[in-house]
C-alpha cells in the first residue's frame, strides 16, 4: 500500500517551497490525494518524493547533472507534447492509449501541433515512379530537405500546413493510398486490406505519434534548432529513427519470428536462454510492467500461433513482456502485409511527433550545441608527432 506524507514533510525532504510542490504536483511528478482525515488538506505520495530527493542530490555535481542530461537519467528539454505517468503514456496531458481507442491519426497531430484547424495528410498524385517503400519515401523527403525553405520568420499556420504536406507525401511513399480521407484507409487500400484491419493500423499509428524525447527526437530539434527547413528536420528525425535500437526494432524481431517459424518456439527460447542473448522486443526501460501500447494493439488480434506460443514462453520464462516492436511484427506476420510495413507505420506515426518537437522548438531561441569532455590526448604533450599522432601517455580524464 502506498504511503503518503504531508506537505511540511515533502517541503522538508526536497528543501523546497508549497509552490514548488505544486509545480511539480501539476508536472505530475508527484501523485497527490486528498486526506482522509481532513478534507481540507492534500497528501502526497512519500515515494515520489523521494524519487525527487534521489534525483536532485544527483543534480548537486555538474558533471553528474551534464551526463545524465545526454543519456537519459533526467530529461534537459522542457516539452508539452508528451510524457510517462504510472507506466502510461500521455498526449499532452491525454492517455495515448485511450486516445488510439477511437481517434485517428491526423485528430493526434491537431492535438499534438495545437493546430487551430483539422489537419489533412491528403496526397493527390503518387510520390515516385517506382515501388514504394522506404527508399522511395527516404528519397522524396531528401528532395525537399534539399529545397526546404528555413522555419525563421513564418507563421505557425503556414508550418502546419507545410508539416500536413511531409506526413502526406511520406505517407504515400511508404505504400499508402493516394488521394484523400484518413491516412489509416488510405494505407489498408495501399495494401489491399479490408476495413477491420485498418482499425488496426488506426489504433498502431496513434499509439506510435510520440515517446517524449527519444533521440530521434532529439535530433529534430537540434536541426530545428538551426532554423533548418521542415523536411530537413524530419529527415534527421527519420535517419535516426531508421537505426535497429530505435524505430527499426522491430525488423529485428521480424527476423526472430521467422527463426521461430522455421525451427519452432523451443529450440530458438532454448538457444538464447543458453547463450545469454536477449530476445529482441521483449521488455522496455520506461515500461517495467509491460508496454501499454503493445498490449493495447495485441489485445485487438489474434497474433499466428506460433508467434503466440513463442511471446507465452519468453514471458513465462524471462518475466520480459512483449513491447509495441513485437506487437507491430506480429500485426504484420498475421495480416501478410509488406515486409516492411512495421517500419512504414512507425516512421509516419512519428513524422507527426518528430514534427511537433520541431515546431515546439522553434519557440527557443537558442541553438541547440552541447559542450564535449575531451578524452583525448592532452594538447602539446611532449614527444606528440603532430595532430592525430598516437601517444603512450594516459588519456585526459
Amino acid at each position: 500500500m502506498a504511503s503518503w506524507i504531508t506537505m511540511e514533510e515533502v517541503c522538508t525532504q526536497l528543501g523546497v517551497q508549497p509552490q514548488t510542490v505544486y509545480a511539480y504536483v501539476s508536472r505530475k511528478k508527484i501523485e497527490v490525494a486528498a486526506d482522509p482525515a481532513d478534507s481540507r488538506r492534500s497528501l502526497y505520495r512519500a515515494d515520489d518524493v523521494a524519487v525527487l530527493a534521489r534525483r536532485k542530490q544527483a543534480g548537486r555535481k555538474h558533471e553528474t547533472l551534464a551526463n545524465n542530461t545526454l543519456f537519459g537519467a533526467e530529461p534537459s528539454i522542457p516539452t508539452a507534447l508528451s510524457t510517462f505517468a504510472r507506466g502510461h503514456l500521455y498526449y499532452r496531458g491525454q492517455d495515448a492509449v485511450a486516445l488510439a481507442a477511437t481517434s485517428t491519426l491526423e485528430e493526434a497531430a491537431r492535438l499534438l501541433w495545437a493546430a487551430d484547424r483539422p489537419v489533412d495528410f491528403a496526397c493527390p498524385v503518387p510520390v515516385a515512379d517506382g515501388p514504394a517503400g522506404r527508399t522511395a519515401a527516404f528519397t522524396a523527403l531528401a528532395q525537399l530537405a534539399a529545397t526546404g525553405h528555413s522555419t525563421r520568420g513564418r507563421m505557425v499556420h503556414v508550418l502546419h500546413a507545410e508539416a500536413q504536406g511531409l506526413v502526406g507525401r511520406l505517407a504515400t511513399a511508404f505504400g499508402a493510398q493516394p488521394g484523400d480521407g484518413p491516412l489509416h484507409q488510405r494505407f489498408a487500400n495501399g495494401w489491399k486490406q479490408k476495413a477491420p484491419v485498418a482499425e488496426l493500423l488506426r489504433t498502431a499509428l496513434v499509439l506510435l505519434v510520440d515517446h517524449e524525447l527519444t533521440s530521434s527526437a532529439f535530433a529534430t530539434r537540434i536541426a530545428a534548432s538551426t532554423n533548418a527547413s521542415l523536411p530537413a528536420c524530419l529527415l534527421a528525425g527519420l535517419t535516426t529513427l531508421s537505426g535497429p535500437l530505435h524505430g527499426d526494432a522491430s525488423g529485428r524481431v521480424q527476423n526472430l519470428f521467422a527463426d521461430v517459424e522455421r525451427l519452432g518456439e523451443d529450440q530458438v527460447v532454448g538457444h538464447y536462454l543458453s547463450a545469454g542473448l536477449p530476445f529482441a522486443g521483449f521488455g522496455h526501460h520506461i515500461y517495467p510492467d509491460g508496454d501499454p501500447r503493445a498490449a493495447a494493439l495485441l489485445a485487438r488480434f489474434e497474433p499466428p500461433e506460433f508467434i503466440a506460443r513463442f511471446i507465452e514462453k519468453v514471458t513465462a520464462l524471462t518475466g520480459l513482456q512483449p513491447n509495441i516492436d513485437v506487437a507491430l511484427a506480429a500485426l504484420v506476420a498475421h495480416y501478410r502485409l509488406p515486409t516492411d510495413a512495421a517500419f512504414a507505420l512507425f516512421a509516419t506515426a512519428r513524422s507527426v511527433g518528430l514534427l511537433a518537437h520541431g515546431l515546439e522548438q522553434l519557440g527557443v531561441a537558442q541553438v541547440i550545441r552541447p559542450r564535449g569532455r575531451y578524452v583525448g590526448i592532452v594538447p602539446g604533450t611532449e614527444g606528440s608527432d603532430g595532430p592525430g599522432a598516437a601517444s603512450p601517455r594516459a588519456p585526459l580524464a
